[in-house]
């Protein structure tokens, strides 16, 4: 698994899951449960993962609409 982007923004990272799941990218967000329990104040960012063999096409689709 490939960290595509970090972020505390999960309107942000929602949008990106969309993009990725629409070109048939599987993808995953990582850290969000213990973001919540945190209180989603920031300190602990969720990372969008990515498997290795569709880092580069994820990275493509992400640059494609503005978001890397």
């Amino acid at each position: 698994m490939r960290v595509i982007v970090v972020s505390n923004d999960p309107v942000r990272l929602s949008f990106l899951v969309a993009l990725l799941r629409d070109a048939a990218i599987g993808c995953t967000v990582l850290d969000a449960h213990a973001s919540a329990v945190e209180g989603s104040i920031g300190a602990i960012p969720r990372r969008l993962m990515v498997a290795d063999d569709d880092e580069a096409q994820a990275r493509r689709v992400l640059r494609e609409a503005g978001e890397l």
